[in-house]
């Protein structure tokens, strides 16, 4: 089981391709998508998952606006934008070398 640590560093680039390939999101639904794609392997804490969403935010990685729900309540949505998408391709790639390196590792160690 992963502890709620071992997804710090991997988070923003978990946001990133979520809001990529489903469109804007709100901090609930990207909990829950994390959570039932990794099999609830990987838990997102409130503590992690807005603290990272302001961090992308401030990079231009991603915009913010408030909408009202179809339950009439106020929400804070959050899309990817073209900076994020050129940022999620770097980060997919390191991503990728430092997992098949582990991979590696772990085989022929």
């Amino acid at each position: 089981m992963a502890r709620a640590d071992s997804l710090q560093g991997a988070l923003p680039i978990l946001i990133l391709k979520i809001l990529a390939r489903r469109g804007p999101q709100h901090g609930y639904s990207l909990t829950t998508v994390i959570e039932q794609m990794s099999d609830d392997l990987l838990r997102v804490e409130e503590g992690s998952l807005y603290p990272a969403l302001y961090r992308l935010e401030e990079k231009g990685w991603v915009s913010a606006s408030w909408v009202v729900t179809e339950k009439n309540r106020r929400a804070r949505v959050y899309e990817i934008t073209a900076a994020g998408l050129a940022q999620l391709a770097a980060e997919e790639q390191r991503w990728t070398a430092v997992a098949n390196a582990v991979v590696h590792i772990l085989k022929h160690a």
